[in-house]
């Protein structure tokens, strides 16, 4: 495009007032035209490569005296000098077409002829800007003197530039086909680097939308109800509202006056015309406010004029009857930008919970970006629309904790899920005041000084935490049933042997399950808050309370039908181990669920003190026949019995090798004491007595045996204290001169006080010392031992009772065991005598 020729296309309007006013612009055309005719005619036969030659330099001269005489050639001194390569060429016809195309709009069609008042341009000064201080639409800059103007004078302004554009056209279409293609490459200096569009933005930029205004003109006849009407409906707002004002104060004036010519009917129609309008006005303003951040292209202009309106509105709301139509507009403005607010959110996507097991998290996270978003609109376009005391920012964040607490509210109520109700807490919380929302670096500094909490009713967080926790609850209830069944089918149906963890320890994952289960929901509520950390960590202990109950009922169920003794005793020593790990693990939350924890370790402690007895039980069972057996004719000759006894409790032995402590001590020191008691408990029984000097083997097969029994348990019991009894009965019995056995009794009543006058019989009687002196002499020894140790008349150290526990069957030669010693020698010398 020629540069010569920008000039009225991105010139100010005002400049274009210029062009059409400037007086040398006929005169120009007219020289321009005789000075092409005499070139015509000067020379008709000379060559034609001078004749061109002169015509260029004829038209450059004339366009030249056209431009100086222009006033807009002092627009473009500046900028003459400024290269540019875009602009080489001209081409006329489009130049003073685009003259046209800067024209001001026709009047507006809503308007009658007679109507005295013109329609104010649609542009952000053309309304209500002017400046403060009461200065009138006269002296007003240029920007704002163009559109006050009349329609007639944008009209004459028009047909002017039509005529002169249409003159210098056709001037210069006499040079002809040939001239036209050289003019072409005439080269004139640009006015300015920027188109008009850039100047507009930076124009609109720029513009700061003041606190005070001054009303327009307001006609004195107002448009028919019908014309301000379809104003309304096609957004022409700031012509319908002077026109809506101007009906106002005729009213006023009637209602004032109350001439005869304006009858009560009259006033009541034009008054509801009134309120009708004016609703229609508050309806209108409602849509645009509420549409304003998904429309953001009108913005800039529509809502400088709602504003406008706003204010004008609450300024008369406060004269004397000058509330018209629904009254409270700033109300008006924050329910619409409410409702824009939750048509915002409601647009954001939401699945259902069936469609979508993540449906709550997709749909906060979209949520907070759809916050972000709009707010970032607001900050950057909306907030500069509008006067400063509208607090624009603070409006719409105040919208948004009202309008998202409403929805969250709304969202619960869809909740079921444990992890939904934490995905809801968290983001109520921690996401939306973080960085990630409410306080995110694109809304500072705005939100620096905004509450970013949000306006939840009272109650609702308390009520929130209260499901999550009653959930929790029932979520681990719903855990503890499917570990359980997993249990079942995966080892108790198939008979599966249980697996060892890399300490060698029989192992179930049943405790880490139940672990992670309570750790998680822990965890997680800990994010939340501290004090609902505590309050789910306590619900799910008060449901773990009942799991041990429930688990030893479905395990005795389920594995009833175990034959295999061996494998029945792996379970129970699985199950010891991951309880006891379970227990362990619970004790962590101690301080913070103390009552809990306590129930809970009894109803653990309960279970595994039960399996452990069970194993116990099972073991007794099983080597109950064999013990029997001990101390008899058959014991002596044969050794079967003892290697089953032997056998059983070796193999048991080697399974508690992988029980975890501390019950595997508990347990084998038990085992040990068992065997020890039920084994020694055989000499009390006087099932035999041995005879012909089998006394010394008796003595050297049980203590064979002894050492067997006492290397098998001598590293997991801890009742080392059972180990002498055996070696010290061997040494009874092996005793081969009868007077040395009270000898050996110090040692027994030492390590052993409990032993009475009864169980030293039945072991003389086992030895063969089934009656004589040699005997009374030895229970006569025992009784002054006890009496020198102090243990006369009690059995000793509870902890330590081992024959106290036995039985011992009286035999008829015991009946000489209570008889003095006195009297038993004094019996021993008349024999002897006679």
């Amino acid at each position: 495009m020629p540069s010569g020729y920008q000039m009225a296309e991105i010139g100010e309007p005002g400049d274009m007032e210029e062009v059409n006013e400037a007086p040398g612009l006929e005169e120009d055309r007219s020289s321009l035209k005789s000075t092409m005719e005499r070139n015509g005619k000067t020379q008709p036969n000379g060559p034609v490569k001078d004749k061109k030659l002169g015509m260029i330099k004829q038209f450059r001269e004339s366009m030249k005296q056209v431009g100086e005489r222009s006033p807009l050639f002092s627009n473009s001194k500046g900028s003459k000098d400024r290269p540019n390569s875009d602009q080489g060429r001209i081409s006329i016809e489009p130049e003073v077409t685009s003259l046209t195309h800067q024209l001001p709009p026709p009047p507006s069609p809503s308007l009658s002829a007679g109507s005295p008042v013109a329609s104010p341009l649609k542009s952000p000064g053309g309304f209500f800007q002017r400046k403060e201080g009461g200065e009138s639409a006269k002296d007003s800059p240029p920007s704002q003197k163009k559109h006050s103007r009349s329609h007639s004078d944008s009209s004459a302004i028009g047909d002017s530039l039509l005529k002169k554009g249409a003159s210098i056209r056709r001037s210069l279409r006499l040079v002809g086909n040939k001239k036209d293609k050289i003019l072409k490459q005439v080269r004139l200096p640009s006015v300015t680097e920027i188109t008009v569009e850039e100047k507009r933005e930076r124009e609109k930029e720029s513009i700061e939308i003041k606190e005070s205004y001054i009303l327009p003109e307001i006609p004195l006849t107002p448009l028919s109800v019908m014309q301000i009407n379809e104003l309304i409906k096609t957004e022409v707002l700031e012509e319908a509202h002077l026109n809506l004002l101007s009906l106002r104060q005729e009213f006023q004036r009637e209602r004032e006056e109350c001439t005869e010519e304006a009858s009560p009917m009259e006033l009541a129609k034009k008054e509801k015309d009134l309120s009708i309008l004016y609703r229609a006005m508050q309806e209108k303003v409602k849509e645009i406010v509420r549409d304003s951040n998904s429309l953001s292209s009108r913005n800039k202009e529509l809502l400088m004029h709602v504003a406008r309106i706003i204010q004008e509105e609450e300024k008369r709301e406060a004269e004397p009857g000058g509330v018209v139509g629904p009254g409270d507009w700033r109300g008006t403005w924050r329910e619409a930008v409410s409702l824009g607010v939750k048509a915002t959110l409601m647009r954001v996507n939401l699945d259902r919970p069936e469609q979508n097991a993540s449906w709550l998290a997709i749909h906060l996270g979209l949520l907070g970006k759809a916050i972000v978003e709009d707010l970032e609109k607001v900050k950057g376009e909306l907030q500069g629309s509008y006067p400063p005391s509208f607090n624009v920012f603070s409006t719409y964040m105040s919208c948004y904790h009202g309008a998202v607490s409403q929805h969250l509210n709304t969202l619960q109520q869809q909740v079921t899920d444990l992890k939904d109700y934490y995905t809801l807490l968290d983001w109520i919380i921690n996401r939306y005041e973080s960085e990630k929302i409410m306080t995110s670096p694109s809304l500072r500094p705005e939100m620096e000084a905004e509450n970013t909490g949000l306006s939840l009713e009272e109650g609702f967080l308390d009520q929130l935490k209260a499901k999550y926790c009653m959930r929790a609850k029932e979520d681990m209830r719903a855990s503890l049933d499917k570990i359980l069944e997993l249990e079942n089918e995966d080892i108790w149906i198939k008979k599966q042997a249980p697996e060892t963890d890399d300490e060698h320890f029989f192992n179930s994952d049943i405790h880490m399950d139940i672990w992670t289960k309570v750790e998680s929901n822990a965890v997680n509520s800990k994010r939340i808050d501290a004090n609902l950390e505590m309050r789910v960590v306590c619900s799910c202990l008060e449901e773990l309370q009942k799991f041990p109950k429930q688990f030893e009922t479905k395990l005795r169920c389920c594995c009833n039908s175990v034959e295999n003794s061996s494998l029945w005793a792996d379970y129970q020593i699985t199950y010891i181990n991951s309880f006891t790990a379970l227990k362990e693990h619970m004790e962590g939350y101690r301080e913070s669920c103390p009552t809990q924890v306590d129930h809970l370790s009894r109803e653990v402690d309960g279970l595994v003190h039960r399996l452990v007895q069970g194993l116990e039980d099972q073991f007794k069972n099983d080597v109950r026949p064999y013990l029997r057996r001990m101390m008899t004719r058959k014991w002596l000759s044969k050794d079967e019995d003892f290697q089953q006894l032997y056998s059983r409790t070796e193999k048991l032995s080697q399974r508690c090798s992988q029980m975890r402590p501390p019950y595997v001590q508990t347990f084998v020191s038990r085992l040990h004491y068992y065997v020890v008691k039920e084994y020694v408990s055989q000499l009390m029984k006087n099932n035999y007595s041995c005879k012909n000097r089998k006394h010394d083997k008796a003595a050297t097969k049980m203590r064979m045996q002894w050492d067997k029994l006492k290397d098998l348990f001598e590293e997991m019991t801890t009742h080392d204290w059972l180990h002498p009894v055996g070696d010290h009965l061997s040494n009874i019995i092996g005793e081969t001169n009868k007077r040395n056995i009270k000898n050996h009794l110090e040692v027994l009543v030492a390590d052993y006080p409990d032993i009475s006058k009864k169980h030293l019989s039945a072991v003389l009687y086992f030895r063969g010392l089934m009656r004589g002196r040699e005997r009374q002499v030895i229970l006569q020894r025992l009784t002054e031992l006890k009496r020198e140790l102090g243990t006369a008349g009690n059995t000793g150290d509870s902890r330590r009772a081992l024959f106290s526990d036995m039985q011992v069957t009286v035999t008829n030669t015991d009946c000489l065991a209570d008889i003095p010693f006195s009297c038993l020698s004094s019996s021993q010398t008349d024999k002897e005598r006679a």
